[in-house]
């Protein structure tokens, strides 16, 4: 049919609304094409609430959804973190025999990972009975951003022996097991080992070996491997070294790395955001205003952050000193019930996350209403006891949350599992699953 072949086009170019616009005017002459192409492209198009709409509306509308509806679907609630939803596509799927489908069982995997159950991920991994190549990439990958390094590596090893072998992308995802656990050794080992494997590194690889030293604080180990490495190192290599300079305060070699990033023409918000942190962290001041005045000049915007997290099926979001939630003042005063109760603990703001040169009760303030707090709150008082509450922030967590998160779990008994840009944190019994190293 050409209006679906032309929704397919709007889709894949990237024209949404275009699509959604085109779908709608088809009305009764939609077929399971038509609901495949649209849901597809708003989930791979970074709008997967539409997309996860789109199937539920699919469904009430009678379409027996196939593979590729499902696929659609599982990609949205892996980006949304919507584990109800998600269950319920898994349950469908199993229902029709659409688990024998490797493609679909991969987007399972990948889904229940993101959602925060690496465990049942691996479940379904070890049911699918011919494994693909993406089938393990996708299971190592989970294991490695949930912190469970060994075990990724040794599924690696694994894989070696049922005859399939290794390719980049399985490097890397062995790679970034290496880095989240802290495998300084083992990392390196495989790095040196993929040439003789006949995989060429390139610089995503380059860049997980420095993020690998940077991590451990081998701050000028990492800066040489940049220096010397083979091929033309990019923004974000750089920036992973910018980032290591600042967990580690190392202001001369962060100057460096920013001068190599304005130079590369970087116009990052966190390549200044990250230098402001340092220098705030050192309490120069000076410094702090003159980042500012460049982001300023450069009309370089900071990225707010914000969390989600699924309550009944309905996906709440918050930004930092949010007040536009309903029940914004029920979670206020459960904050503030949180405060009470962890400073009988010991806790003792982290203000030097707080860039400005302000009051020390004005930057305590600023820490308590993060996004991240704001969701965790909200589960506290929404989401039963006997279930984790699950949160999605789009920034790496800050120390103070993370500390603040730590207590949470071990005040009220509650597992929490946050997912930011980078990885997995499963708070329990006043632990996490980082081991504190992130």
């Amino acid at each position: 049919m050409l209006q679906t072949t032309l929704l397919d086009v709007y889709a894949k170019a990237g024209d949404l609304d275009g699509a959604r616009k085109v779908f709608e005017e088809m009305a009764s002459r939609r077929d399971i094409a038509s609901w495949n192409a649209l849901i597809a492209g708003l989930a791979q198009g970074s709008r997967p609430s539409e997309a996860l709409e789109m199937f539920k509306r699919a469904g009430s509308e009678g379409l027996r959804a196939n593979e590729v509806t499902v696929l659609g679907a599982l990609s949205a609630c892996s980006q949304l973190g919507a584990t109800r939803e998600g269950e319920k596509i898994w349950e469908y799927v199993r229902g029709e025999g659409l688990d024998l489908n490797v493609q679909v069982c991969n987007a399972a995997i990948d889904m229940y990972a993101k959602c925060g159950f690496v465990d049942k991920a691996y479940q379904i991994f070890e049911r699918v009975c011919r494994k693909s190549l993406v089938t393990w990439n996708t299971m190592i990958m989970a294991l490695a951003m949930h912190g469970d390094g060994r075990r990724a590596m040794e599924l690696f090893e694994e894989m070696g022996r049922f005859g399939v072998c290794p390719d980049s992308v399985s490097y890397l995802a062995a790679l970034c097991a290496c880095n989240h656990a802290g495998l300084v050794d083992e990392g390196f080992r495989l790095f040196n080992s993929m040439a003789e494997r006949g995989v060429n590194p390139n610089v995503k690889h380059y860049g997980s070996v420095v993020d690998l030293l940077g991590r451990a604080g081998r701050l000028e180990d990492a800066f040489e491997i940049v220096r010397s490495m083979p091929v033309v190192p990019d923004v974000v290599l750089w920036q992973t070294l910018l980032g290591a300079c600042t967990t580690y305060g190392n202001v001369d070699m962060a100057e460096q790395v920013s001068r190599k990033l304005v130079e590369m023409g970087s116009n990052s918000c966190g390549d200044f955001v990250l230098l402001s942190n340092l220098y705030a962290a050192c309490k120069r001041w000076d410094d702090v205003g003159r980042v500012r005045e460049a982001m300023k000049n450069r009309d370089v915007k900071k990225v707010p952050g914000f969390s989600y997290t699924e309550v009944e099926g309905v996906v709440h979001k918050f930004l930092n000193g949010d007040q536009s939630h309903p029940s914004w003042r029920e979670i206020y005063r459960k904050l503030e019930e949180v405060r009470f109760r962890i400073e009988a603990y010991g806790y003792v703001p982290e203000t030097n996350y707080v860039l400005h040169d302000i009051g020390q009760e004005d930057k305590e303030n600023a820490l308590c209403y993060h996004s991240e707090k704001l969701a965790v709150a909200f589960g506290l008082i929404s989401i039963s006891e006997h279930a984790p509450i699950q949160v999605i922030k789009n920034l790496r967590i800050c120390g103070d949350c993370h500390a603040v998160i730590k207590l949470i779990s071990k005040i009220y008994e509650r597992e929490i599992i946050v997912r930011d840009r980078a990885r997995f944190h499963r708070f329990k019994q006043g632990s996490c699953s980082c081991r504190d190293y992130w």
